[in-house]
């Protein structure tokens, strides 16, 4: 089976700190891994090599068997690599379905087609079993919620690489478990 992902020999320093040193990192498709080390041992930054945040000084990447260069994260989405980060990007005073769409909006003759994107969003939403209503606003829904509506945004773009950073970190007991079903349904 080929790799979806293959970073090979991956460095990133900064400075005279080398943050990442040779790393090789494989996934195939449907596989779940989780980075553990503890902190400064350069799981973050190695993520963010591979959704174009970073760059390394050494080594290479290669997307579903061909070799890649990801300058940016726009370099990642078009590749399909979406990242949740740990401290999430949303704006508290859009709706679900505003956030998930900035950045994608769909116009015709300058006027945003609001309603293609909500149906989208519902199919997914559903297909997931995301339980996310479109139209509540970001500030009024739990941190739990704001983590589905990250991931909606990624599936939204299409992206079938997923990166987590640290995912878990902010979420209560009920919402870890939520999230594990989640992703493993996703894999499915």
């Amino acid at each position: 089976m080929e790799y979806v992902i293959e970073m090979n020999h991956i460095t990133k320093e900064f400075g005279d700190f080398k943050a990442v040193d040779d790393v090789t990192f494989k996934v195939k498709k449907g596989e779940i891994h989780a980075l553990l080390g503890e902190n400064g041992a350069g799981k973050s930054t190695l993520m963010s090599i591979l959704f174009g945040l970073y760059q390394a000084e050494h080594g290479d990447i290669s997307i579903n068997g061909k070799p890649v260069k990801i300058n940016n994260p726009n370099d990642a989405n078009d590749l399909g690599i979406g990242m949740v980060h740990q401290h999430f990007k949303l704006v508290h005073n859009f709706t679900v379905l505003e956030s998930i769409v900035l950045g994608k909006e769909t116009t015709k003759h300058g006027f945003l087609k609001m309603e293609e994107a909500r149906n989208k969003i519902k199919k997914l939403s559903e297909h997931y079993k995301l339980k996310i209503d479109p139209d509540a606003r970001i500030s009024d829904i739990t941190v739990g919620m704001q983590q589905r509506v990250e991931i909606l945004k990624m599936l939204y773009r299409d992206n079938d690489i997923l990166i987590f950073d640290e995912p878990t970190a902010v979420l209560t007991q009920q919402e870890i478990d939520e999230l594990m079903k989640i992703m493993k349904d996703m894999t499915e």
